[in-house]
């Protein structure tokens, strides 16, 4: 047999043989913010780093998941809008603000996650305690258009002041990064901080802040997806929710080891150690909870709609959808 015949007879039998198909692509891009209220999300990385994954094992063989962390919630939002998360934990208005503005194409809500743990707090020696008293002062909140912020300005708004959408008016409302909000607070540039925990814990412990207004049973923190990743992968995102409800009872009966965890990934994450007392006493504003909190979610839309930050009147029914 010549050189030429076996280099055919080889390529002839080569095109025999089915190319193997190619492995599905099993990374879940998953994000949240480092804060308290996305407990959950922090205590499922820290067990993963320790080599321990909560998520990963029950989502099936192979599946890894990628985390991302945010400042806020319209930065997770805008994430999910350009497909580059799956899922995300995230307060209530960015996911309803995408909801309208997307004619209710994105996102969906998969399961609750977390009540309380956000609060208006100024400086001790403060004398203000209604909306009036924040005339021509300077109130911060993480991001515009997030949860806090929304809170926020319907406080001021049903006291009888003026909100412009972009926070001027008769007070001021600016958005600013959590970590930067510690540092003007104790500089004395800002009158308020609306924020979550640790942030208000730590406004009150490091700064001297003192709680005026706390949000003890609002929604704080959700967990919604993509649509296209449910049609997709609607049985992952079942194993993801199901292990969210799983790990959420999980904190709730070790608080101990959950506060352990929570406060390892904080470190991890923003290079900075978090006082454990201060993490006992913050988690205590908190309520952890699965179950979708459909008419808190209704009370804010209400709330989100007064500012003028929330537009649209597209049926919430596609929102709730589930995996």
């Amino acid at each position: 047999m010549t050189m030429i015949s076996r280099r055919s007879f080889l390529l002839a039998a080569l095109a025999l043989i089915p190319l193997p198909v190619l492995a599905q692509d099993k990374t879940l891009r998953a994000g949240h913010f480092p804060n308290l209220t996305h407990a959950q999300a922090l205590v499922a990385r820290a067990l993963t780093r320790q080599g321990k994954p909560w998520i990963e094992p029950r989502l099936g063989p192979g599946w890894k998941i990628e985390w991302y962390s945010y400042n806020a919630g319209p930065s997770a939002m805008e994430a999910i809008l350009a497909r580059s998360l799956d899922v995300t934990y995230v307060g209530p208005n960015p996911a309803l603000n995408l909801y309208l503005r997307s004619a209710g194409d994105e996102p969906r809500v998969l399961a609750g996650a977390c009540l309380g743990g956000a609060a208006l707090v100024v400086p001790k020696d403060s004398q203000a305690a209604r909306p009036n008293d924040f005339r021509g002062k300077r109130i911060a909140t993480p991001q515009l258009g997030n949860t806090q912020d929304i809170a926020c300005r319907a406080w001021l708004l049903d006291g009888g002041l003026k909100i412009g959408p972009t926070g001027a008016g008769d007070a001021f409302v600016v958005p600013t990064a959590n970590p930067d909000q510690l540092g003007l607070f104790q500089q004395g540039k800002l009158d308020g901080v609306w924020t979550v925990e640790p942030w208000v814990s730590r406004l009150e412990r490091e700064a001297g802040g003192r709680v005026i207004v706390e949000q003890k049973d609002d929604v704080t923190t959700i967990l919604v997806a993509r649509r296209k990743f449910l049609e997709e992968q609607g049985d992952v995102a079942r194993k993801f929710a199901a292990a969210h409800e799983e790990l959420t009872q999980w904190i709730v009966e070790h608080p101990a080891e959950a506060q352990e965890l929570i406060r390892a990934e904080l470190k991890e994450i923003t290079r900075s150690d978090v006082n454990p007392e201060l993490i006992a006493a913050a988690i205590k504003r908190l309520t952890f909870s699965a179950k979708i909190p459909r008419e808190g979610i209704a009370k804010q839309v209400a709330e989100a709609r007064k500012t003028g930050l929330l537009r649209g009147e597209t049926a919430l029914d596609k929102l709730f959808a589930a995996p």
